[in-house]
């Protein structure tokens, strides 16, 4: 039995190199089939951003307070 890397023979890393082409292949096979069915079902969960437009170029701040708080 190989155990250790630096003494391992030619098979024990062409083992290691197959089974890892194996499983990057399966990885990249699932990630291209993982798709929606409906392409009508991907534009009805489309997200909506709401709030001000704020340009790059100056430096803006916006709050919001949700309820007022007395200091006694």
């Amino acid at each position: 039995m190989n155990s250790s890397m630096y003494n391992a023979d030619r098979m024990t890393h062409l083992k290691i190199v197959v089974v890892g082409l194996v499983a990057a292949t399966l990885v990249a096979g699932v990630g291209i089939s993982a798709r929606l069915a409906d392409d009508s079902a991907a534009s009805a969960a489309r997200v909506q951003a709401s709030g001000p437009a704020v340009k790059a170029t100056k430096t803006t701040i916006v709050t919001t307070r949700e309820e007022v708080s007395t200091v006694r």
